[in-house]
């Protein structure tokens, strides 16, 4: 399984771990990801990704997981989350056009 969050596209950093003789040796920075279930309201189900802990900070901050999934970018997204958005815009689209055509 990539080492990638779903959401935010963060994924391994290389860099040094320096000793304290100043000796540089390789290392991976690893993001810090979780599985997590967020409920879609739109959808009206569960939905389980493999997230990092500063994604699931911005899902929270964005107004929960449908409103995180609008906003976002499509290259940062995993393939399973474009499916997501799509459904999910598709199902605000669908639910919108019958209240505009009652007014």
């Amino acid at each position: 399984m990539a080492r990638r969050c779903e959401l935010t596209a963060k994924g391994p950093m290389v860099g040094h771990k320096v000793s304290h003789s100043n000796i540089k040796t390789k290392r991976r920075f690893l993001p810090n990801l979780c599985t997590v279930t967020f409920i879609s309201d739109a959808l009206g189900r569960n939905v389980r990704l493999r997230v990092s802990t500063n994604a699931i900070k911005s899902v929270d901050h964005r107004g929960g997981f449908d409103a995180f999934l609008i906003k976002a970018k499509g290259p940062e997204l995993s393939q399973k989350a474009l499916l997501l958005k799509k459904a999910i815009e598709k199902k605000i689209a669908g639910t919108a056009a019958p209240e505009a055509a009652a007014s």
